[in-house]
């Protein structure tokens, strides 16, 4: 799968490397030493309701690898097998794709993918939370992200592997890149990622924390491969192409909301991984792919993993946009989670870091919906719980600097000793009042 939107935009069914400042992360990492007999796999999980979509469009015109290039895939492939302990079911040969093939791949995915309506819908979204510029596409930014970040990717709908080439030769970040995406492919073939999850419609905060089990697997093997077969100055090569000021540059420019949300799966996936490896090596990993992570928490506090705490359900009224009035309707509904309103309290609230982390830390459940109605108004409820009532008057405090602090026609809703919090936010004061009106929520 592509890095997914923070809202789940509809995804090709790609797993990807997430260009080369995740490769320079990942190797960087103190990786253990994996036990050198390999785990049994366990019975793949059931299907979801929304299979991976199959890509729209494949390269025809990519050259194959040479035959000496083909030795050495076939060499890492052995690597990385002794590495994750699973065998592989059939062969897969890599494609090579240049930075205009790419190009012309992410564009033609994501426009099969992403229905401009779900886009724009996403994209009002995230600007009635302050997390995007109100002058942005989001469409744009998400290409533009892509085309400059992905290395490699693996398609499970068609088994096919790319790796992306600057040069057309292989060379260390090639090589790391198709550690990486070969990992994919085994966890494929023994967990079938069609049927993961990973770009659920509606329930973002599941889909990422089950993409970061994918990407954390996939990115430890890739750096315990790396650290194992790769020279100091191969290392040392890595290293600069994936500190290219230019890159590094336009990564940073990115609305965090997009940035962060890229880099968690590598990033907390990565150790999350690592914790479960640790703990019980890879027969552990195994486990947690036949009962995945299902919410960021429990990728942030694996303790919570381990525990299988389940996020509490939270429900909006159905008769919201009725009780607006004529020409309203419910445009989008998904579910934020720890990580994304931590960046939400750290990006519009301005709180420091560690602030917002532990004002979202105490996360039970949420789910948040944009409304949509007639010349333009629009509102987003945002309702809560949180696991004590000390922990939900924290995040409403962050909550309503973020309101202050933001700009936004917004209030919070927050009662003595409950552990509810509801966000309300809208276009004008007046669908404020209305919004507040109908949830019953004025005065408080």
């Amino acid at each position: 799968m592509l890095p997914r939107s923070p809202r789940v935009l509809r995804r090709a069914g790609m797993s990807v490397l997430a260009g080369l400042l995740i490769v320079a992360s990942g190797c960087g990492q103190a990786i253990p030493t994996p036990p050198a007999t390999p785990s049994p796999s366990p019975v793949p999980p059931a299907a979801s309701e929304s299979p991976i979509s199959s890509p729209s469009t494949t390269p025809s015109s990519s050259p194959s690898p040479s035959q000496d290039s083909a030795t050495v895939y076939r060499e890492i492939e052995a690597q990385v097998v002794a590495i994750r302990g699973l065998q592989p079911t059939r062969s897969i040969t890599p494609t090579i794709l240049d930075e205009a093939q790419l190009a012309t791949y992410i564009k033609d995915q994501f426009a099969k993918d992403n229905p401009p309506a779900q886009t724009a819908a996403n994209e009002r979204l995230l600007k009635g939370l302050g997390l995007l510029p109100p002058d942005s596409s989001l469409a744009d930014l998400e290409i533009s992200m892509l085309q400059g970040q992905v290395a490699g990717l693996y398609s499970p709908d068609d088994r096919a592997l790319y790796i992306v080439s600057k040069s057309g030769g292989l060379g260390p970040v090639e090589q790391v890149t198709f550690a990486h995406e070969f990992t994919h492919a085994l966890q494929d073939q023994h967990f079938d990622l069609t049927k993961f999850g990973v770009d659920t419609v509606g329930q973002g905060d599941q889909s990422l924390a089950r993409l970061s089990l994918v990407e954390g697997d996939a990115t430890t093997v890739m750096s315990v491969w790396a650290q194992a077969h790769l020279t100091p100055e191969q290392l040392l090569q890595l290293a600069g192409q994936s500190l290219d000021p230019a890159q590094l540059a336009a990564f940073g420019k990115l609305p965090p909301i997009l940035r962060e949300t890229l880099l968690f799966p590598y990033q907390e996936g990565l150790q999350f991984v690592l914790g479960l490896q640790l703990a019980g090596g890879w027969k552990a990993v195994d486990a947690a792919f036949a009962a995945p992570p299902n919410s960021t928490e429990q990728v942030i506090h694996p303790e919570k993993f381990a525990t299988h705490e389940k996020a509490a359900t939270v429900e909006l009224r159905s008769d919201l946009p009725a009780g607006l009035g004529e020409g309203w309707k419910a445009a989008l509904q998904d579910t934020l989670g720890e990580l994304e309103l931590r960046i939400w309290l750290t990006e519009v609230a301005r709180l420091p870091q560690a602030t917002a982390a532990a004002d979202a830390a105490g996360w039970g459940g949420d789910r948040v919906e944009l409304l949509e109605g007639p010349a333009g108004k629009w509102a987003v409820v945002l309702g809560s719980i949180w696991d004590t009532a000390a922990d939900a008057t924290e995040f409403a405090n962050g909550a309503n600097a973020a309101v202050n602090v933001g700009g936004l026609t917004a209030s919070v809703a927050d009662k003595s000793a409950s552990t509810s919090v509801t966000v309300l936010i809208a276009s004008d004061s007046s669908t404020l009042i209305d919004l507040s009106r109908v949830l019953g929520l004025v005065g408080v």
